[in-house]
This record gives C-alpha cells, structure tokens and sequence, in this order.
C-alpha cells in the first residue's frame, strides 16, 4: 500500500471510530433496526445529495450487484452489531469485528483479488492480542445472550469481510460515489420495514437522535465515500486492515468521552495492532514514493 493510502486509512479511522461510542448512545433507545435503519437511510439521503451536486449517474445496470452488497455489506453488518451491542461489552464487540479482516483475506484470495500471505495472517492474529490488550477482556459469565450476541457479532464480520472483494470489483466498473450512495439506498430498503415496525417502541431521545445523525452524515455517508475511494486503489485486505486502527480509535473515545479505563497493558496493545497494520497493508514509511509497491 502507498503511504499515503495508509495516511488517509488512518485519519477515516479516527472519524470512524466514534461509532462504537454513538452506537452505545442510540441502540438502547431507538432499538438495533431503528437504529441501522435511520443511519444508513441518513447516509443515502446524504449521498444521493452529493450525487445530485456533482451531477453522477446512478449505476442502474448494476442493480443485481448494488442489491447484494447493500443487503449483505451494509444492512446486514449493521443491524447484527447493533443488535450485539444490547447483550454484549464493547470490548467484545471490538474484538469479534476485527474477524472481518481474517474473512476478508480468505474471501479475498479465494477471488482471486489479493494473495494469502505469512504475514498476513501473523499481521492479523498480532490485531487479536493488541486489540484484546488494549480493551482489557476481563471475565464475563457466558450467558445464553452473551453466547448469541457473540455469535451474531462475527456473522456480521463475515458479511463485511466476504462483501470486501465484491466493493473491490464494484469501484472497477463504477465509480466510488456511485458505489457507496446506490449500496446504501439498498441497504436502507432492505432496513426500512423492521426499522418501522420497532418506531412505536423507541424511545426518542436528542441524544440518540444526535448520535444517529453523526453515524448517518459522518461516519456512514462521508467516511465510507472517502473509504470507498481508497477501495479501488488498494487491495481489499489492505483497505479492511482500517479496522484494527477504528478499534483502537474506538477504544480511545471511549476513555475521553466515557472515561473509559486506560492503562499500560492498553498503550502496548496499541503499538501491537499498528505493528499488525503495517504487516497486513505493506505500509513501509522508508520506501520511495515512486517505487512500486504491493501490499
């Protein structure tokens, strides 16, 4: 990967981050399908306005591919993990997500959109360890809820990571605005019946409808565009390797905005995932801007 996809991996990951922390805000008031629902539907009001501006065709042709990448990448991934959140400790919900990477590389080198290497899987089982040192995983009695949210937290992971190669290819015949805005009018279709039928239970709070708006706008709309641009310029393993720096990032809010714990066993872990981020992109800060690289 060239540094400076690295560079902006990094700063969308900051952004991205938060919605470990607004996600905690909204599920418990507006429930897990109102919740995804009203993100991803903000997210393609937000980017079908941009689509319009900037006067982009809707890539109509590719309505079977769109349909599933906004089924499987955006609705499905975000319902499970709002769901998870109301039975299971962030810190788990940290961790399980980092799978995405692991399904993404096998997905990945199974079509042929990138190889399966050594230090690839090292790169990702160091994430495991860094990202568990950093969350500090104590003890938690394995509950039947416990057992299903985990469960249902990594088939969420596994939709992500197998829809990686999938947005690779998409952003080859489409462009990356095009992309992003139709696979969450999709997603948004799909949210849409559950997200109605939970309305009359939620709770509407201006905190969970903040939290909502933030996720839909920021991290959903323009972060995932501005992701989706850096997709069609990397390998897809490269691109989801983003995920142990959001979780870090996530972490990091966490204690600034929660006071959440943050120790020394935490700053290590941090320092392993950013050691198994530059394993699994090929990021090298030494190496010529001119010289070729493969991540």
């Amino acid at each position: 990967m060239r540094n400076k996809y690295f560079l902006q991996l990094a700063a969308l990951s900051a952004i991205w981050g938060m919605s470990y922390l607004f996600t905690r805000v909204a599920t418990p008031d507006l429930g897990p399908s109102l919740t995804a629902g009203s993100r991803v539907g903000l997210s393609a009001l937000t980017l079908g306005l941009i689509m319009r501006f900037m006067k982009h065709r809707w890539p109509l042709e590719h309505w079977r591919e769109l349909l599933l990448l906004g089924a499987a990448g955006i609705a499905g991934p975000y319902f499970l993990y709002s769901w998870a959140s109301l039975y299971m400790p962030a810190g788990y919900s940290a961790v399980l997500s980092v799978t995405s990477v692991l399904f993404g590389a096998f997905a990945s080198a199974w079509m042929k959109e990138d190889t399966l290497t050594r230090g690839k899987i090292v790169g990702c089982l160091a994430a495991f360890v860094g990202i568990a040192l950093v969350v500090q995983l104590g003890t938690v009695h394995p509950t039947r809820q416990l057992v299903t949210a985990a469960i249902v937290s990594v088939v969420g992971s596994a939709l992500s990571g197998f829809t990686a190669p999938l947005l690779k290819r998409a952003t080859q015949r489409m462009q990356p605005l095009a992309v992003t805005a139709a696979i969450h009018v999709a997603g948004f279709v799909f949210l849409l019946p559950g997200a109605l039928w939970t309305l009359p239970q939620a709770r509407i709070s201006a905190s969970a409808i903040g939290a909502v708006c933030v996720m839909g706008i920021v991290t959903s709309g323009l972060v995932y565009w501005q992701y989706m641009r850096i997709v069609k310029e990397v390998t897809p393993v490269a691109a989801l390797s983003s995920t142990f720096m959001i979780t870090i990032f996530g972490v990091i809010w966490g204690h600034v905005f929660l006071h959440e714990s943050f120790t020394l066993a935490s700053y290590l872990g941090g320092v392993l995932v950013l050691a198994a981020t530059v394993l699994v992109t090929g990021f090298n800060p030494l190496k010529r801007k001119d010289a070729p690289t493969r991540p």
